[in-house]
Order: C-alpha cells, then sequence, then structure tokens
C-alpha cells in the first residue's frame, strides 16, 4: 500500500475512533459525578452483546437504523441535510400499512406494492423539500423540519377511525395487514427472529456504493455536492442534481420503518418505533456516509439501545447510553474537524517537502550543467 493511502486511512479511521473514545470517557465522567462505577455499566452492556436473543434484537434494530443513515448519508455526499427522514420514513410505513390492510393481492405482488409504496411516499415527501430548494431557494434543512411536523399531524388525521384508523383499546392503529405482505423472518429458535428484510438493507448498502462510485450519477452527485459551480462547469445541472438527490434519498427513507413493518407489527400504531430518522443523521455522520463504515455505527446505536435496559436491574440509569450517543455526534463533530485540520496541514507539509526537494536537485542540476561547460 503506498504512502498516500496508508494516510487516507488513517484519517478515514481516526476520527470515529477518536469520537467513540472521547465520548466512552466523557460517559465514565459523567458516572464519576453521580457517584456510580465509570466502568460497570460498560461492562454489564458489553455483557449483554454475548447472549443470541440480545444479539437478534440488536441486528434487527441496526437494519432500520442502516437504512435511515444511508438516507441522510446520501443527502451528505449532494452537501444536503435532509433532517426530514423521520417524517418520510414514518409516513412511508404509514401508507404501506394502510395498503396492505386494504389489499390482498398474491404475496408476489403484495410485497413489491407495499415496497413501492413506502418508497414513492418517501420520495413525495422529501420532493417538495427540493422542489423549494430548486424553485425558490428554501433551505432543506428549515423545509423538511416543517415537513415532519406537518407528517406528524397527517399522521394523527389518518389515525382517525373515519379515515384509515382502527381503535384497539387505548390504541390507535391502521389495522392489521393481510398475511400476504407479512416477510418470513430467519426463525433461530429461543433467540428469536431476524427480521426478513434486513437483506434489504445489506442491497441498499451494496447499490449505494455501486451507485457513489461505479456510475456517472455517483460521480456526478459528489461532484455537485464538492463543488456546484465546478459541476456545473462540467456539464451537470445542479439543481436537478439538488431534485434527484433529495428524491432518492426521500425514497430510500421511505423504506426505514418497513423491516418491523412487515416482519413483526404487521400494523403502523402508537408503539411504532419514532426518531429513527433523527438517530439516522448521528449514526451517518459517525460512518462518515462510507456504507461499511455506517454498519458499525448502526450496529454500535443498536447495541446502545438494546443493552442498556438490564442496567437498571444494576442500579444504573439505562439513560446512560442515551447520554453516549449524544456524546457521540457531538466528539464526532469535533473529532473529524480536528483530524481534518490535521491531515491539512500533513498534506501542506508533504507538499512543501516536495517543492523544497524539487527545487534542490533543479539546483543541482543547474551545477552539473555549468560544471559541464
Amino acid at each position: 500500500m503506498k504512502k498516500f493511502d496508508k494516510e487516507r486511512v488513517l484519517l478515514a479511521v481516526a476520527g470515529p475512533v477518536i469520537a467513540l473514545a472521547v465520548a466512552f470517557v466523557l460517559s465514565a465522567i459523567v458516572l464519576v459525578a453521580s457517584g456510580k462505577n465509570p466502568v460497570e455499566p460498560f461492562a454489564l452492556m458489553f455483557e449483554q452483546a454475548g447472549y443470541a436473543d440480545v444479539q437478534v434484537l440488536i441486528i434487527n434494530q441496526a437494519s432500520m437504523y442502516y437504512v435511515a443513515a444511508l438516507a441522510v448519508a446520501i443527502g451528505f455526499r449532494m452537501n444536503l441535510f435532509n433532517i426530514g427522514v423521520d417524517g418520510q420514513y414514518q409516513l412511508g410505513a404509514m401508507m404501506a400499512a394502510i395498503v396492505g390492510a386494504h389489499a390482498n393481492l398474491p404475496a408476489f405482488l403484495q410485497v413489491p406494492l407495499l415496497l413501492l409504496t413506502a418508497v414513492f411516499t418517501g420520495a413525495f415527501w422529501a420532493g417538495i423539500a427540493g422542489f423549494l430548494k430548486v424553485t425558490r431557494g428554501v433551505s432543506e434543512v428549515v423545509a423538511t423540519i416543517m415537513l415532519n411536523a406537518i407528517a406528524t399531524s397527517l399522521i394523527v388525521y389518518m389515525w382517525k377511525p373515519d379515515v384509515f384508523g382502527v381503535k384497539i383499546g387505548n390504541n390507535s392503529t391502521t389495522g392489521e395487514m393481510y398475511e400476504s405482505g407479512w416477510i418470513p423472518g430467519i426463525d433461530l429458535g429461543a433467540a428469536g427472529e431476524i427480521y426478513g428484510l434486513v437483506i434489504l438493507a445489506v442491497l441498499l448498502g451494496i447499490g449505494y456504493w455501486l451507485t457513489l462510485n461505479r456510475t456517472r450519477f455517483g460521480f456526478d452527485l459528489r461532484a455537485s455536492g464538492a463543488s456546484s459551480s465546478a459541476a456545473a462547469a462540467s456539464g451537470v445541472d445542479p439543481r436537478r442534481m439538488v431534485l434527484t438527490a433529495m428524491l432518492l434519498s426521500g425514497a430510500i427513507a421511505g423504506l426505514a420503518g418497513l423491516p418491523i413493518l412487515l416482519g413483526d407489527s404487521h400494523t403502523y400504531n402508537l408503539n411504532f418505533p419514532t426518531g429513527i430518522g433523527f438517530l439516522g443523521i448521528g449514526i451517518a455522520l459517525l460512518g462518515r456516509n462510507s456504507p461499511v463504515g455506517i454498519v458499525f455505527a448502526a450496529l454500535l446505536w443498536a447495541w446502545l439501545d438494546k443493552a442498556s435496559p438490564e442496567l437498571d436491574f444494576h442500579g444504573y440509569d439505562k439513560e446512560i447510553a442515551v447520554i453516549m450517543q449524544g456524546l457521540i455526534v457531538l466528539s464526532v463533530v469535533v473529532s473529524y474537524e480536528a483530524v481534518r485540520e490535521w491531515g491539512l496541514r500533513r498534506q501542506q507539509r508533504r507538499v512543501g517537502a516536495e517543492l523544497a526537494a524539487g527545487h534542490v536537485l533543479g539546483a543541482n542540476n543547474t551545477t552539473k550543467e555549468v560544471a559541464g561547460r
């Protein structure tokens, strides 16, 4: 491996490692300040990761985190901040649940119908923000924040019994979906069942990498994100790329809730997980928008979620995991900036050394030419 490649790998790894180390240290300080053992909570959570049933829960949760983080990462690669992933995935899941409760097709038609429903719903909701940005210059941050609030209101409206809602006790639901839309999981016996749509997360990760690194569209996307003016000079329409990136980000976001919807709950109700879109932002940051890096970040987040309940049985607050997640995001921002500055300084020193070496070599050649005369 060339020296330059080694430096690139070092810079890519340094940020997440520093962020995690800082987050663990700061969490330990919080525990000490509250009069608790700073080591035992982490030991308990690491112990939980060794149990098969917890591993299944982690994988299932990570699959949803991974899809949401990919949706955020697409926006990041285009220099767009899609905060609306949460609203996009919730609307996508709800519309898929409504269609699944009212349409009863054969499984080979029903499942693609539900997937496409979630994809088009998420894309449409994100496309509103993209359209406003390219036509009116509205910040995607502001637009997606407001669209999240509107999505919440729409969900509450659609839960009304005279619209699409079905009341089961005190719980508002969309009614149970027909079994033709259920996706069987991987049965691991007493350990539980891994969602069948975990494979969807894997395929999306592969597609994300191939699209960005092996297609003209991926090159145009990265080029537009790096410099819209330079991309325009090379024939790329930045406005079209902004709208396309938002549509693609929303389409993937719409799929984030489907692993649990089609694999477990089979309805959209008050207990359906929320906040996954916001967690996807931190996971994408920690994974540096890389499909492999996001895998480890999603597993880490899911581990913190699923292993932390054990802390309640040992006199610790499980919220220490939430504190760690917040500290990780904060540490990621700081450490990545520090690593970037460090990389720039190293690059400047290397260029300076190469220029100095070239100057010395040129001077030596000149001296030899004069001596030869």
